[in-house]
């Protein structure tokens, strides 16, 4: 009986750090790498699985139940990034080398005309529904796109603004509210005396004056109508409070800044746009916002 190979531990070339073993033995003689892929589970006990495999062929464990359920999420787990590994070597090959001046240039420094505020919801990409490319947009998304006041202190949705208006100097802040929000559903949801360690829910408080005006506006109609009108009423809210930042007030009087409204239904896939018209909202008291310059496309 010929001798067992010894079993080696090393680095294929291809395998770009992960261990291999070598000792599939094919029928040609040739030895094949087989690769170890290790999982870890954090829904359940940690514990590392094992599965390894050679193509062809495949030296694989049996594998039960829960297991099994690893590996195939794994797996899926690889798809999902190799799916994303194609879409970054195609904006290379199809946009960025064939741009590459403009990237370049990108490279040594950014000047948008716009900061957007927008949505954190996946179905809601500034970028794919607006056309924006890169470098013409500096963008800040959070639940149910809102802006605190100055007085609420620091947070990343007014420390972005912050660096947008005052280093960049942008021309246009543009707040982009949607469809179907869900923050908006849970402030509109939420009871006004509840005690609540949710983080959610501590967030969404930003927008209680568009839930208190839209309970008063439109008391006589369903649920999911109110949070529809809830959702633009936010944007305007979140308007306003743009205007208790002293640095943004005073770029709006001299002209220098213009603040818009914006409303996606991805549901019908149509666009609404508009603009804070400051002299009449200062009228106002600031209390209610006034806008100009509406557009509706579809």
């Amino acid at each position: 009986m010929a001798a067992l190979q010894p079993t080696s531990l090393s680095k294929h070339p291809l395998s770009s750090g992960t261990p291999t073993i070598f000792g599939s033995k094919v029928q040609s003689g040739d030895f094949l790498p087989t690769q170890f892929r290790f999982w870890t589970s954090f829904r359940s006990n940690t514990g590392v699985k094992l599965k390894a495999s050679a193509e062809p062929p495949a030296l694989t464990w049996e594998l039960k139940g829960d297991e099994q359920n690893g590996i195939m999420e794994m797996e899926s787990g690889c798809d999902l990034f190799g799916k994303l590994k194609n879409g970054f070597l195609s904006f290379k090959s199809h946009k960025y080398m064939e741009n590459l001046e403009r990237y370049q240039a990108l490279a040594k420094g950014q000047a948008p005309k716009f900061m957007v505020i927008a949505c954190a919801d996946s179905r809601v990409c500034p970028s794919t529904i607006l056309g924006f490319e890169p470098g013409e947009a500096f963008m800040v998304r959070n639940v149910a796109n809102m802006v605190p006041t100055y007085e609420s202190g620091p947070s990343e949705t007014n420390a972005a603004l912050e660096f947008a208006v005052n280093s960049l100097e942008v021309e246009n802040v543009f707040i982009i509210g949607h469809s179907c929000c869900g923050g908006i559903r849970a402030l509109m949801s939420m009871q006004d005396k509840a005690e609540s360690s949710s983080f959610i829910r501590s967030w969404v408080t930003v927008g209680k004056n568009a839930k208190l005006s839209t309970k008063a506006a439109a008391s006589n109609l369903s649920f999911d109508q109110q949070c529809t009108h809830c959702e633009k009423e936010s944007i305007n809210n979140s308007l306003l409070n743009l205007l208790t930042y002293p640095w943004i007030e005073e770029k709006v009087k001299k002209g220098m800044l213009s603040l818009h409204g914006g409303y996606y239904d991805f549901v019908n896939c149509t666009f609404e746009k508009w603009t804070l018209d400051y002299k009449g909202s200062i009228m106002n008291g600031k209390t209610r916002v006034v806008v100009k310059d509406r557009l509706f496309w579809c």
